[in-house]
């Protein structure tokens, strides 16, 4: 058992606890963060005169050739380990010798760990923003694709007024516009270095912090060294912008499950993003969609996890905190997954246009222009409201459309009505007149998609 503390102990840990106290099965993902740390850690003892050149120079070879072993599958991480900083300074202690043990001077694991942890998902978060990017793009090039592809907005799932498919799907690009949004937000305020506070108090040698924390991006060191190695704020964070993705990814899924059903019939997911049944062999299942769905709960879960492991902790560092890893990598592992796959069956969907025009048509939702029609033509609101309800009833009754009616049986309803209500209350007539900033009209479309093009130039040009 390699650990990197004994001394103060008289006999062996108990096989059992150290095997549950043992984080090696899942920190060795950021195995190369913690070898980033270690260089930019000694680099800076040397400049500091804590360590002389020569030590410096042979620590930091050391570390870079564990690292050239274990990319290459010639050194394996193994559960031998309780962790893997014990996993690397062993191996580097083993080949460099006692130059090695200097590696940890005016460093503490639990600075090293929330060092590691931040430079992880400092990655991470920019792997969700290009992801998120990729997927606004495929968005706004469907929006320029669907200008004019008409179909009914819903409330309570009831056919409300028609929109078009461009306006449809940018709600969503605003959704993931403000998720791209948030992954920037976290990065700028957890962008701080926790190396160099020690296990909570700091340390007596003459760390210069603030070159530790230039040598690795940060923007600087962290001010507190108790907050600095309790702190995982930035990981709620994280997990709260990823369950927002997740939840409108499978907002999004759950329409898409229901435009292609055969009720429905909106839409055709290409056959490489369906699956067919192991019994019924005429079916094609959304399964992506399902699954994208399935897993919000996962990225829930991992979210309230953390929440819960950090309510009641005292400061400082206590060993609840290794709990902030397993699930928080799975949620990270699930968020990008979702959105690789969730942008892949975009691109193979084709829409049927007039199944969408057919079904506005047919739900009444052009009965608001109507109820406009009227007053226009100088009856109040209200009236014109209660006379439109009277209209619908009356097309129920005679299963037929409002736009199906002939003028004479309008005007039995309301001699207000005149041979131009059919054009006032067409489908493409009812969208067009809606012009309001975020309204679904062409003209105000075609503003919001000049809008999102010059927010995604902008966003290329800030990604790091």
């Amino acid at each position: 058992m390699a650990q990197l503390w004994g001394g103060r102990f008289t006999e062996e840990t108990d096989e059992l606890v150290y095997r549950f106290n043992a984080s090696i099965s899942f920190d060795r993902r950021f195995f190369a963060q913690d070898i980033e740390g270690s260089i930019a850690h000694v680099i800076m003892l040397a400049k500091q005169n804590i360590l002389t050149n020569e030590e410096k120079d042979t620590i930091v070879k050391g570390l870079s050739q564990i690292r050239e072993d274990v990319e290459s599958g010639k050194l394996a991480i193994t559960e031998e380990y309780e962790d893997v900083h014990s996993f690397v300074e062993a191996n580097l202690i083993q080949r460099i010798g006692d130059t090695g043990k200097k590696l940890h001077t005016g460093r503490s694991r639990n600075d090293q760990v929330a060092l590691d942890m931040k430079l992880y998902t400092r990655i991470e978060i920019l792997k969700t923003e290009e992801l998120l990017e990729k997927l606004l793009h495929t968005l706004l090039s469907m929006m320029e694709e669907h200008l004019d592809t008409y179909m009914p907005g819903f409330t309570h799932l009831q056919k409300a007024q028609p929109i078009t498919l461009a306006h449809h799907l940018g709600a969503y690009f605003e959704m993931f516009r403000r998720d791209f949004l948030r992954m920037g937000d976290i990065y700028g305020r957890m962008n701080y270095c926790p190396l160099g506070s020690g296990a909570l108090a700091g340390t007596t040698y003459p760390l210069d912090r603030h070159y530790t924390a230039s040598l690795l991006g940060f923007e600087g060191p962290t001010w507190n060294s108790m907050d600095s190695v309790s702190d995982r704020d930035y990981l709620i964070e994280y997990l709260s912008a990823a369950a927002m993705i997740m939840m409108h990814l499978s907002r999004f899924c759950e329409e898409i499950i229901l435009w292609n059903s055969n009720e429905y019939g909106f839409v055709e997911i290409g056959d490489t993003y369906a699956t067919g049944s192991s019994i019924m062999p005429q079916k094609k299942n959304p399964d992506i969609a399902e699954l994208v769905r399935g897993k919000t709960g996962r990225v829930y879960g991992a979210l309230m996890s953390l929440l819960t492991t950090m309510k009641g902790l005292p400061l400082a560092y206590n060993k609840d905190m290794q709990e902030d890893k397993e699930l928080t990598f799975d949620a990270m592992d699930t968020v990008k997954g979702c959105l690789l796959l969730f942008e892949g069956m975009l691109g193979t969907m084709t829409f049927r246009k007039e199944v969408m025009a057919e079904s506005a048509m047919k739900g009444f939702t052009n009965a608001t222009d109507a109820a406009d029609y009227l007053v226009g033509k100088g009856m109040p609101f209200r009236d014109a409201h209660t006379v439109i309800g009277r209209l619908v009833l009356y097309c129920i009754e005679k299963e037929k459309s409002i736009d199906g009616l002939t003028i004479e049986e309008l005007k039995t309803i309301s001699p207000m009505f005149e041979s131009d209500v059919y054009d006032a209350i067409s489908l493409k007539a009812c969208v067009e007149r809606r012009l309001t900033t975020g309204a679904p009209g062409r003209e105000a479309m075609m503003g919001a998609i000049e809008c999102y093009r010059k927010f995604l130039q902008e966003c290329r040009q800030k990604m790091p």
